[in-house]
């Protein structure tokens, strides 16, 4: 039986009333192999996915891949230096042309040496002269949208998504003294695999409720839950901010619980004093400090599990310090602490969610990033059930507005 009702989706307005009002979303939402089938098609399918940095493919020739629900994505830069994404998959046996990242002329598939241009194009096909109606041009790799953000790259497989940058817009006064453009760091190591829901980790980290609580302690008791704040944004926003006051200023994830690295020269002494977690659904989400930036990209696999990459973002100098790497080794060790926490909670959220006891729970005020993913997250479910539904069926009363 389909869990895909009208009943269920108009279900969801409670969860984007006020924060004090709301409740959770159905635990199904989280657990459900249906759903999540439903969730490709009404996200990751039409909305904008980080796939990497600029940097990553900073000459031409260079590439890396990603994956995205499931799609293997080539990013390439061309010999005239545009950044272009691609499918990896060959248009000949379904071969992935390409695996990792490098430096290539062009991508050649080891299966049977078709050869694919930096941009997608097929440029040969061996032993093809002989087929009926064989068309080069039109065995080229799907080509995909792609947009770059402060440094940071996007795809999209919707060939008619607005653009992202203009969906953006509300974020650009918070993030501008950061310069993530302009910043460096160490390549991430490959994605690591998680059993559980990319909405899990994904609230997790959005979540400043938890901070002084899971992370009670020295290595987080200086950011309080207390000082949180969530900024209301224009309705199109792509993405949404909390604001998290500290102790003191420069306030950094390591035994000192200050900055080790340059300190972003742009700052105010406002933006000093707090951290910034910007969060970009489905796939990006940003803790930043005021002298790095830690961010995490979500690949969804299943109902029950993604990938996850996770890097840092310093200033350009940072990288030149003879204590770089020691005092990388300082925050890793504190990051990680905070993390390897967190990610016990992950796993079993993930767990209580599939009990017959799982609750559609209520918020503190603390949580309200975590109304804000609802609104993000209900106004798609709610966009594609009504295109599945078709301007032929009975009009659902679902409550947009949130009210009761």
């Amino acid at each position: 039986m389909t869990i895909l009702t009208d009943q269920f989706f108009d279900s969801f307005s409670s969860s984007i009333r006020d924060t004090l009002e709301a409740d959770t979303l159905p635990p199904a939402c989280y657990t459900d192999e249906e759903f999540f089938r439903f969730e490709r098609e009404a996200i990751f399918y039409r909305e904008w996915l980080c796939v990497g940095r600029e940097e990553w493919a900073e000459k031409p020739g260079d590439f890396f891949t990603a994956t995205h629900a499931g799609e293997p994505v080539i990013v390439a830069r061309d010999r005239n230096g545009q950044l272009n994404a691609m499918s990896a998959v060959c248009q000949h046996r379904a071969m992935l042309v390409a695996e990792g990242a490098g430096n290539t002329r062009a991508f050649v598939c080891p299966y049977h040496h078709w050869t694919y241009d930096l941009d997608g194009t097929l440029v040969g096909a061996p032993a093809m002269n002989k087929t009926c109606n064989f068309d080069k041009k039109s065995a080229s790799l799907p080509k995909l949208r792609i947009e770059s953000w402060h440094g940071f790259v996007f795809i999209n497989f919707d060939a008619d998504a607005a653009p992202l940058k203009p969906r953006l817009a509300g974020l650009e006064e918070v993030v501008a003294n950061y310069d993530f453009a302009s910043l460096r760091g160490p390549r991430p190591q490959a994605p690591t695999h998680y059993a559980w829901n990319w909405k899990v980790m994904f609230e997790n980290n959005n979540d400043g409720y938890h901070a002084n609580r899971l992370h009670q302690g020295p290595l987080h008791d200086f950011v309080p839950s207390a000082l949180a704040s969530f900024p209301d944004l224009p309705e199109n926003t792509a993405g949404y901010y909390r604001l998290n006051g500290s102790l003191h200023p420069d306030a950094s994830f390591n035994a000192t619980q200050k900055a080790v690295f340059p300190v972003f020269p742009k700052l105010t002494d406002e933006e000093r004093h707090r951290l910034l977690f910007v969060n970009l659904p489905p796939s990006l989400s940003m803790v930043i400090m005021s002298d790095m930036v830690l961010f995490l990209i979500l690949d969804a696999h299943s109902g029950s599990s993604h990938a996850l990459t996770m890097g840092t973002l310093l200033h350009p100098d940072a990288m030149s310090d003879p204590l770089y790497a020691l005092k990388m080794k300082m925050n890793d060790e504190a990051v990680y602490e905070i993390v390897e926490q967190d990610l016990h909670v992950d796993l079993l959220v993930q767990q209580g969610l599939q009990s017959k006891f799982a609750p559609r729970g209520r918020y503190s005020w603390q949580e309200g990033a975590q109304r804000q993913f609802n609104l993000w997250l209900v106004d798609r479910y709610w966009g594609e059930w009504n295109r599945r539904r078709g301007p032929s069926a009975p009009v659902t009363q679902l409550r947009r507005s949130g009210a009761a």
